[in-house]
């Protein structure tokens, strides 16, 4: 018995199947699930919910089936060409309408499995597992309603998941980075907030943390930040910051300087260290300090100022420069695409001396602990404790300088080899003729050579989430 003959003997099996009270519900799913219409309103309501991981399953989800639907339309139904199942033994409550497309693989099973396998990698088990137990029914269906083989179903699964496995190459998963556990949580601390001190920007996001930590003491860190910062650490046994990238990289200075552990409001535009610590939410800093999980962090150094993301210098400076003086006409995103631009035409390299080498540099990268993506411009990263800096550099190529480097900070990519280079290393030193124009976590300052890059492993106490 060949396995076209194992197909359609299984395909009766199902057909003679009775399913009390699924008689209805199944043909209704497979109908919804028609040209991917389940997905995307699902998608549409994850994104409402305002929950990073299920604005990103969602989004992931439709570039799946984007990626789904054209190789299973396109080539695997012409290539194939198989016929439908006879449906005479299927009860006609159960057939909705019988597709005029050929049957292998099945399209609406390659969907579900692209949208479900996305959702596994970016959202919490209780919306994912969910999301693949539907997924699971619109495939069966598929066969329950006499529209497909259940080795058609099985194909658009192994299709969907592939899909959705292959997101992560034009977009990484975030996922929280490994760190080391002090296996300890803070006994005394207090639920209601004693003892913590939380500086924020805005009086909104303070008014609903008060109800929160009505025993919390809030101070508004505008004018002098690190003024404020540093009085606050003084007084407090818990140091809250509110805000996004640089206010927090302040934090961790000033809760540096005084040992005490430092909890991360991600209030932000930007929140890549708190993304990474998997503090999302204001919920996810709550619960972080509610159950009292403290961890310890790398922290790099640019001449002793901590920083927590990436430190820079080149033409990631001067766009951070531009950007912030054409943000308040233009917003953020259209003033950093504006700097974008303009920066990428008339970037010039500068001529230093790393770690003892001539070089001129388009684009320096150094980061605290090592990062994921390949190219220029690093992303994620999955360990805080590593003890090592992740260091990227874009330099001029003798020969068509300009277009050649230019060209792989626009595409991230690593050609020409000779053009970008990455190593690791626990200390980075950084000569140049006059004072650079350095950029960490978001802020920008001139810096006076020898600039030194180090590390202070697994320094800094944070609070996570279990």
């Amino acid at each position: 018995m060949d396995l076209a003959e194992i197909d359609r003997r299984a395909f009766d099996n199902v057909a003679a199947a009775r399913l009390r009270g699924l008689e209805s519900v199944l043909p209704r799913l497979s109908k919804i699930a028609d040209h991917g219409v389940l997905w995307f309103g699902l998608a549409g309501a994850l994104g409402l919910t305002g929950i990073p991981a299920l604005r990103r399953g969602a989004l992931r989800g439709v570039i799946a089936i984007g990626l789904a639907s054209p190789s299973i339309n396109l080539v695997g139904k012409q290539l194939f060409r198989r016929r439908r199942p006879l449906v005479h033994n299927v009860p006609p409550i159960r057939i909705h309408r019988i597709p005029s497309s050929h049957s292998f693989p099945s399209g609406h099973s390659a969907s579900a499995a692209a949208f479900a396998t996305a959702m596994l990698l970016e959202a919490p088990k209780r919306v994912s597992l969910p999301v693949l137990g539907l997924a699971a029914s619109v495939a069966f269906s598929r066969v329950y309603t006499g529209a497909h083989y259940p080795g058609d179903v099985l194909a658009g699964i192994l299709s969907g998941s592939v899909a959705g496995l292959t997101t992560r190459l034009l977009w990484p998963v975030q996922i929280p980075a490994h760190v080391a556990n002090l296996d300890r949580v803070i006994e005394h601390r207090d639920p209601s907030g004693a003892g913590v001190v939380v500086v924020f920007h805005d009086e909104e996001d303070a008014a609903d943390l008060r109800n929160e930590l009505p025993h919390a003491e809030f101070t508004d860190c505008e004018g002098d930040l690190e003024g404020k910062l540093e009085e606050a650490a003084r007084r407090a046994k818990i140091l809250a910051v509110c805000g996004g990238d640089g206010t927090v990289s302040a934090g961790a200075a000033a809760a540096l300087r005084h040992d005490i552990p430092l909890l991360v409001f991600p209030l932000g535009t930007l929140n890549h260290f708190a993304k990474t610590l998997g503090v999302e939410t204001v919920s996810d800093a709550l619960d972080a300090y509610w159950s009292g999980s403290l961890a310890r962090v790398d922290v790099a150094t640019l001449n002793d100022v901590p920083f927590l993301n990436t430190a820079s210098f080149g033409a990631y400076s001067e766009l951070v420069d531009r950007r912030e003086k054409l943000q308040k006409r233009l917003g953020k995103w259209p003033a950093l695409a504006v700097s974008a631009f303009r920066v990428l035409r008339r970037a010039a390299p500068v001529n230093v001396i790393v770690d003892g080498m001539p070089r001129q540099v388009w684009l320096a990268f150094i980061g605290n602990c090592e990062y994921g993506m390949r190219g220029a411009i690093p992303t994620t990263r999955d360990n805080l404790t590593d003890s090592l800096l992740d260091v990227r550099l874009v330099s001029v190529r003798k020969r068509f300088r300009r277009l050649r480097a230019l060209a792989v900070v626009l595409t991230g990519h690593m050609w020409p080899l000779s053009d970008y280079e990455s190593w690791l290393a626990s200390s980075l030193t950084v000569e140049a003729g006059t004072d650079l124009r350095v950029a960490h976590d978001g802020e920008t300052q001139d810096a006076r050579p020898p600039i030194v890059f180090g590390k202070h492993p697994k320094r800094l106490a944070v609070f996570v989430p279990i």
